[in-house]
C-alpha cells in the first residue's frame, strides 16, 4: 500500500492508500518540530497497531512538506522503518501543472499537490481554499496553468493573536454569533472572527472570479474548519477534507518509482 504523508505547519496528516486508489485509514498527529524519527516512527506504528495493520503493508511513500525541519526527518523514518525512498513533492517534479508564479520555487508542496487534486477530480478552472495554520487559495486557470493566488493568517491565528494581544478579550468559541452587531464582548469578537472570515472568503472568491472571467470556477474547501465555513456561505461548491492526500496519491501515480532501501542501522 502507498503511504501519503502531508507535513503542515500544525498537523501531520497521514494516509494509507489501497492498491485501488482508495484510502484506507487516515490519521493525524501534531506537527512538533524537533521530533525525531524515531519517536515519530513509534507513532506511526502505533496508528497501524491500532488498525490491525504492519508498517510491511507499506510498499511505497510519498510525501509534501512544508517544515523544512521535518522534511529530512520523515525521509529518515521512511528510508529506516519503512525501507522505502520516498517521493518528495516540490515545484521541479512533472506535475502536470504549468506554475505561472514569477518564482515557481516560492509555491508550497501543499499548494501544488492541491492543484493536482483540484484539476484531477474537479476539473478547470478552479480555486481552491485550504484551512490551515494559514487561509490560503490557489486559482487554476481553464488551461489547468497554476496562476497564484493569496494567504492569510488561518482564523485560529487571528484569533489567537487577538487574545494574546489585547488584555481585556478571552479565548471565544470559533462559531457565528446570534446576530452580526455584537451586543457583548464575546459575540463582537465572534462577529468579527467568524463573520468577518465568512465575508473575507466571499469577497476573494468574487475578485478571483472577476480575474478569471467569464468561465465559472469550481471552489472546492479543504482543511479542518472546511465544512464549518461551508455551512455559513454559497460560494464554496465542494468540500474535500482528503484533497492533500488525494494529490498525492495522483502525483505517485504519476512519477512514482518503488524503491526500496537497504537497511544498514
Amino acid at each position: 500500500m502507498l503511504l501519503a504523508i502531508d507535513i503542515g505547519n500544525t498537523n501531520i496528516h497521514f494516509g494509507l492508500v489501497h492498491p485501488d486508489g482508495t484510502l484506507c485509514c487516515t490519521w493525524r498527529a501534531r506537527t512538533i518540530r524537533n521530533k525525531m524519527a524515531d519517536e515519530y516512527a513509534v507513532l506511526l506504528r502505533s496508528f497501524f497497531v491500532g488498525q490491525g495493520l504492519d508498517l510491511r503493508a507499506v510498499d511505497a511513500v510519498v510525501m509534501a512538506s512544508v517544515v523544512p525541519e521535518l522534511t529530512g526527518t520523515f525521509v529518515e523514518l521512511s528510508e529506516r522503518y519503512l525501507k522505502r525512498k520516498p517521493l518528495n513533492v516540490d515545484h521541479s517534479l512533472d506535475t502536470g501543472i504549468t506554475i505561472r508564479l514569477d518564482n515557481p520555487r516560492e509555491l508550497g508542496p501543499d499548494r501544488l499537490v492541491n492543484a493536482v487534486a483540484a484539476v484531477a477530480l474537479y476539473g478547470t478552472p478552479a480555486i481552491v481554499i485550504d484551512f490551515g495554520t494559514a487561509t490560503t487559495y490557489d486559482i487554476i486557470d481553464a488551461h489547468g496553468d497554476y496562476l497564484g493566488g493569496a494567504i492569510a493568517p488561518g482564523i485560529g491565528l487571528a484569533h489567537d493573536a487577538l487574545v494574546e494581544r489585547a488584555a481585556r478579550l478571552l479565548a471565544v468559541d470559533l462559531v457565528p454569533p446570534p446576530s452580526v452587531i455584537g451586543s457583548n464582548t464575546i459575540q463582537a469578537m465572534q462577529s468579527g472572527l467568524f463573520l468577518g472570515y465568512i465575508a473575507m472568503i466571499e469577497g476573494l472568491i468574487a475578485r478571483f472570479k472577476a480575474e478569471l472571467g467569464s468561465d465559472a470556477p469550481v471552489v472546492i474547501a479543504t482543511g479542518g474548519l472546511a465544512a464549518h465555513f461551508a455551512e455559513h456561505t454559497t460560494v464554496i461548491d465542494q468540500i474535500a477534507p482528503n484533497l492533500t492526500l488525494d494529490g498525492l496519491r495522483l502525483l505517485w501515480e504519476r512519477l512514482g518509482v518503488p524503491q526500496s532501501v537497504n537497511n544498514h542501522h
